[in-house]
């Protein structure tokens, strides 16, 4: 088992910035990749960066999004700047095992999920 946690989220104006956090903890020697996934009111959720053999971003946030971990690759980080109204949403960590092709951006991929955390920007 992995437990998952993020925190970080808040209410932030338009062209502002915040620091999104995912703890990892229980089999950690099991996780291969680390991934942000959102999820806006009445949406679908959609794929934003992942972390594993390589760094991969959503055209929606690439130049303004970067996505980071810990060297014990337990932790992953989303710095969000230049943030947009169309950001708001619920973000969601993912954390997917070792085993098999990894296909960043299918959420059916990862194995764990975090509980979210809420991303407000205001314009």
């Amino acid at each position: 088992q992995v437990q998952v946690v993020e925190s970080g989220g808040g209410l932030v104006q338009a062209g502002g910035s915040l620091r999104l956090s995912c703890a990892a903890s229980g089999r950690t020697f099991s996780i291969y990749a680390m991934g942000w996934f959102r999820q806006a009111p009445g949406k679908e959720r959609e794929f934003v960066a992942a972390s594993g053999s390589s760094t991969y971003y959503a055209d929606s946030v690439k130049g303004r999004f970067t996505i980071s971990r810990d060297n014990d690759k337990t932790t992953v980080y989303l710095q969000m700047n230049s943030l947009k109204a169309e950001d708001t949403a619920v973000y969601y960590c993912a954390v997917k095992q070792y085993g098999g092709v990894w296909y960043p951006h299918n959420q059916g991929q990862y194995d764990y999920w975090g509980q979210g955390t809420q991303v407000t920007v205001s314009s």
